[in-house]
């Protein structure tokens, strides 16, 4: 069933791809781009991908190495890559989308976290009844953006993220620039997780954000959810 027909949503995802001081590359995580972007297409509505710079963006290879089945048919689907190979840039956005979705990846960490022409479009976007979304690392684009308060948007809201516990169980915590989930509950969000690499999402009216890579389609299917009562 076609829930989102004529509805517009924008996944958003990282271009940074050098995972801190190491010799490591990151970028975005591939299944929480391809588990969003199938739930959200199957429901009908119209998809685009952009980044920072544009153009192709980098993903974390190892998200590319342990490819889930959904990665594996969104590598397969010409139409998905060729958007993915030519992202918009992010600052020319000026579209207006139904929703907003942040995938994570450690990356984000780096540039949308610090992204200025991001918190504008996500700050405005909720201003005028948008849902934004994030999942994983994505979180951490929410960090500099501002409700119509003045107020960090995130405070006094239901948050999931990728937790402090799991940052350290992957050996990232002294890596990433700051802790996530920390970071949150510092600037008032109401912080909720599940299990370790469980799936876990939580929507406080038009937010939505999911813990880890598992939480993908829970987090896109509360979106989708937000969006059909908008409608």
């Amino acid at each position: 069933m076609k829930l989102l027909t004529a509805m517009k949503i924008l996944l958003i995802v990282t271009s940074h791809e050098q995972l801190g001081d190491t010799p490591e590359r990151t970028g975005y995580w591939l299944e929480e781009l391809a588990a969003p972007y199938k739930e959200f297409t199957e429901a009908g509505a119209q998809v685009e991908i952009a980044s920072p710079r544009g153009g192709k963006p980098p993903a974390d290879p190892k998200s590319v190495k342990e490819a889930a089945e959904v990665s594996r048919a969104f590598l397969a689907d010409a139409q998905a890559m060729k958007k993915l190979e030519n992202t918009l840039v992010l600052e020319n956005v000026k579209e207006t989308y139904d929703a907003y979705f942040v995938v994570g990846g450690h990356g984000v960490m780096w540039d949308l976290a610090v992204h200025t022409p991001l918190q504008r479009l996500l700050s405005s976007a909720y201003e005028r009844g948008a849902v934004v979304a994030a999942v994983c690392h994505g979180p951490a684009a929410l960090v500099g953006v501002k409700g119509a308060d003045g107020r960090p948007l995130v405070a006094g809201k239901r948050v999931a993220a990728f937790s402090d516990e799991e940052e350290k169980a992957a050996k990232l915590d002294k890596v990433v620039p700051f802790a996530l989930e920390t970071r949150l509950r510092e600037l008032g969000a109401r912080y909720e997780r599940g299990p370790m690499w469980g799936s876990f999402a939580v929507r406080d009216g038009r937010l939505v954000t999911g813990q880890n890579p598992a939480s993908s389609v829970a987090a896109a299917r509360e979106v989708i959810q937000a969006l059909k009562e908008k409608k």
